[in-house]
């Protein structure tokens, strides 16, 4: 009987001691994809920053195409910093957005190559001087690519370490739980786009030509999109299929705990900002939701790719032997379900003769918008079970971890308040995520909604459905064209360097820049009215007189500017239809990219000193003076002048490509370096060492059987299993 007793309490010892053993080891779960996404992050903030600057000359300023609106505006907490800048320094509007993109650029760039800085207060700043610059900006600052970064910024705050009281954050393990809000960022972005989709009633999306469709209408193609175009109807339907399967049903992938299906949900997500990359100029937000999608990953993968990954593999038990045949069953089902689903729901039927794949949407929009109604909720606390495991587990994993009482406080109280933050902003982001489904929306609390109200101005959550500009009559690419004429009679045409125009010319490859006024001019095309926007009069006054920093936002080459010597006298727009050309019966690269269709004149011919032009102008307040309240003697000015002379010469594709061989070259060399310093060295001193050395299986066993030791607190019992495990009977 006592005997039977012992038995027993010697198994569950082992039982406990496995578990602590494997929640111990969940620290390093997402330790090497928090360090790509705090990587990716720097990057992207760099862009943002530093495309920002090319252009603040040319869209700001006595020079640009408005002034800078608000800086004298008063504001509270951060919403005040901006304006409190501009008093302290004594700088005008342009100066004092030149300095933050230049202060974000530089020091994104310095997070990109050093680990040290990629900690919460250097994001921080990142995140408080966009911010600043989306205060300070009330027209081109407000696109949809923005407010993402801002949200995503924000997390990354959290998510970053924090050096405290002389340690590491990651001594404290806050980290697990602030990177899941990444993936639930990641969830309502795809999500919440493809349901944006199928709930515009597009023609496009339910036919399944959307594809085909975007390749031509999407905001700045590159030559591949061409090829693209090309590609047989069925295959680009069958395309448009799996685009919606992988924003609609994929996404629920993401917090399911079967690590397979989640890793295959980050390769579908890989896969489809790869694609998009290829045929468009790469976009923030697509580098965003990749950035993001790191989050579905674990350390054990990626050391699969770095060839790191630890060979060795205990024993299972017959338990857990029969566990991961479950798991695998599921794991399979789940991908059948999900396949035949696509299949049913899409009517796929292989034609073997043609050798096609047909298409059609199989169900209705009503249908559809009852699906919604039943998914919208549920799909919350999935979420919200996600979220309790992720705490439940990083708090035992805290317990576990740390030595020491102190420091287990500290770890205690610092998951405390991380995980209260994480509460926080799931909480909150429920009320813009419910937004597509009316009646899901109208249950959400209205204490929460209250609690939104408050964070809207700091834009900490937002609700994102990118559909893609699809023109509304079927067929063909909608372009503003801008014409210029010193006689009236004779027009010439004003290219873009960024844009469609001239139909001999291949798309641009200008990734990763992001052109603010080509993205609203693409936008005001796709709506197909009247362009009478504040940006717009600023363009055809700007153009009127000639300003060089505005006609630099269209144009660096001034041979390709037909008015480069005196600023057109009469302005005209007119909106055209573009078309993809065919290819050429031998296959060979098109002579003609585009074609296009003139539909009618949007905007009427106008000049300087023109009635209409000046009630707009007035309209607007883009007739007033600057006040110019900055010192045109002090040092900061002449420093920013200086630097602008050098930089506005250089095109901004070129200027941000540069800035990403150049923090790749750095990466690059300290990671060769690295490596012949670590991995190098300590390869050939493993060939060096004799053949009596213990095997790497046995050196994981002990390191295993150590982690137990400090777990429970048996050091000794350690060095004992140690020495019975040299013997050779135990080698054996």
């Amino acid at each position: 009987m006592l005997q039977g007793e012992v038995t027993v309490g010697v198994q569950l010892e082992e039982i406990v001691r496995e578990r602590l053993i494997s929640f111990a080891k969940m620290e390093e779960i997402s330790l090497y994809p928090r360090h790509m996404f705090l990587w990716s992050m720097a990057i992207i903030y760099m862009f943002a920053f530093a495309s920002l600057y090319v252009q603040i000359p040319g869209l700001y300023g006595e020079q640009g195409l408005v002034p800078v609106p608000g800086v004298e505006e008063p504001g509270d907490g951060l919403l005040a910093m901006p304006f409190l800048l501009w008093r302290s320094l004594k700088l005008d509007g342009q100066q004092l957005m030149e300095l933050l993109s230049l202060l974000g650029a530089l020091l994104a760039l310095g997070a990109a190559v050093l680990v040290s800085l990629r900690n919460s207060v250097v994001y921080f700043t990142l995140w408080s001087l966009y911010f600043s610059l989306c205060q300070v900006d009330k027209d081109f600052l407000r696109l949809p690519w923005d407010s993402l970064l801002l949200e995503a910024g924000f997390l990354t705050i959290l998510i970053a370490p924090l050096n405290l009281l002389g340690r590491s954050a990651s001594s404290y393990h806050p980290n697990k739980v602030t990177f899941w809000l990444a993936r639930w960022l990641l969830f309502r972005l795809t999500f919440g786009s493809g349901v944006a989709k199928l709930a515009s009633y597009s023609s496009s999306w339910w036919g399944l030509t959307a594809v085909s469709d975007l390749l031509e209408t999407q905001g700045s193609p590159t030559p591949l999109a061409w090829f693209a175009y090309q590609l047989p109807d069925w295959l680009l339907r069958l395309a448009t299929v799996a685009h919606l399967v992988s924003e609609t049903v994929v996404p629920l992938l993401y917090f399911v705990e079967f690590r397979r299906l989640r890793l295959g949900a980050f390769y579908i997500q890989l896969v489809s900002g790869v694609v998009s990359m290829l045929v468009t100029n790469v976009s923030v937000v697509t580098l965003l939701s990749m950035a993001l999608s790191f989050s579905l990953l674990d350390d054990e993968h990626v050391r699969s790719w770095l060839a790191r990954g630890k060979k060795y593999r205990r024993a299972k038990t017959w338990s857990q032997t029969l566990m991961s045949w479950l798991t695998l069953l599921v794991e399979a089902a789940t991908c059948v379900l999900i396949i035949y689903g696509t299949m049913t729901l899409f009517q796929l039927k292989l034609n073997w003769e043609a050798k096609t794949i047909s298409s059609k949407i199989a169900f209705s929009k009503h249908q559809f918008a009852e699906v919604l109604k039943i998914v919208t909720v549920p799909s919350i606390w999935i979420g919200v079970l996600s979220l309790t495991w992720e705490l439940v587990s990083s708090m035992l994993d805290t317990v576990v971890s740390v030595r020491g009482v102190f420091w287990k406080l500290c770890a205690l109280l610092q998951w405390f308040v991380f995980g209260a933050a994480t509460v926080a902003l799931f909480t909150l982001s429920v009320v813009p995520y419910t937004s597509m489904e009316p009646l899901s929306s109208s249950r959400v609390i209205p204490e929460v909604r209250k609690a939104y109200s408050l964070v809207v101005p700091y834009r900490l959550v937002s609700s994102y459905a990118l559909t893609g500009i699809i023109s509304q009559n079927q067929g063909g690419r909608p372009e503003v064209v801008l014409e210029g004429s010193m006689d009236n009679t004779t027009w010439k045409e004003i290219q873009w360097m960024h844009r469609p125009g001239n139909v001999d010319v291949a798309p641009p490859v200008v990734a990763p820049y992001q052109a603010r006024l080509d993205w609203l001019m693409w936008q005001q095309a796709g709506q197909q009215v009247v362009p009478a926007g504040r940006w717009f009069t600023g363009l055809v006054h700007a153009l009127l007189q000639g300003k060089k920093d505005v006609v630099g936002l269209l144009q660096k080459d001034q041979d390709q500017y037909p008015f480069s010597k005196a600023p057109p006298t009469y302005l005209r727009a007119s909106l055209y239809k573009y078309h993809f050309t065919g290819k050429d019966q031998d296959g060979s690269s098109p002579k003609q990219w585009w074609r296009r269709d003139v539909i009618e004149e949007v905007y009427p011919t106008v000049r300087l000193g023109d009635a209409t032009l000046e009630g707009m102008l007035t309209q607007h307040g883009l007739n007033e003076e600057v006040q110019h309240r900055s010192d045109p003697e002090s040092s900061l000015v002449q420093v920013l002048k200086r630097l602008r002379g050098h930089v506005q010469v250089l095109p901004g594709p070129l200027v941000l490509q540069s800035l990403f061989a150049a923090v790749a070259t750095v990466c690059l060399l300290k990671s060769l370096l690295s490596w012949d310093l670590s991995g190098g060295g300590a390869k050939r001193g493993r060939q060096a060492e004799p053949k009596t050395k213990r095997p790497k299986e046995h050196q994981a066993a002990a390191s295993i059987e150590k982690a137990s030791a400090m777990a429970s607190g048996h050091k000794a019992d350690v060095s004992t299993r140690q020495d019975s495990e040299k013997s050779p009977r135990k080698r054996k």
